[in-house]
């Protein structure tokens, strides 16, 4: 079992997902930055000095009754809060990340495509002679016989 999970573990595979999952983890905290404080400040401002990470709904006061200026204020009083804010925020972030890797993904596609298609044989093996010739040939090259078109 121990042999087995050597293999498995040092296969090119597992070390490859172990980077994407690091590499990801470090993406997250730029997107999540991304939003929170280039992207949310502007939009806020357009939209009359809003703070989206302050938009809450107390659902049930505990200390003491509202109105609560900011969300850290009310979750400072025991309030159980409903913080759509920051489901925008994340939202967003998640929008960003999905762009990213749609991006990522449609690039690596379009590669691979180009790769399959430098790759497609150019060339095919005559029937009677087993020399290779052109794949649109219907003439063999070097015995002279005629051949179906490919």
């Amino acid at each position: 079992m121990w042999k087995e999970f050597k293999e498995f573990a040092v296969r090119g595979n597992m070390v490859d997902m172990a980077v994407g999952i690091v590499v990801g983890g470090a993406f997250t905290t730029i997107v999540r930055s991304l939003v929170d404080d280039v992207l949310m400040p502007p939009l806020g401002l357009l939209l009359g000095g809003v703070d989206f990470s302050n938009f809450f709904v107390v659902l049930k006061d505990r200390v003491d009754a509202g109105p609560f200026p900011t969300l850290a204020d009310a979750q400072a009083s025991g309030a159980v809060t409903l913080n759509y804010g920051l489901f925008v925020n994340a939202l967003i972030s998640f929008l960003i990340v999905a762009l990213a890797l749609f991006t990522v993904v449609k690039t690596m596609n379009r590669l691979r495509r180009q790769e399959e298609i430098a790759a497609a044989p150019t060339t095919r093996d005559c029937p009677k002679c087993q020399l290779s010739i052109p794949l649109k040939a219907v003439r063999c090259p070097h015995c002279t016989s005629d051949i179906e078109a490919a």
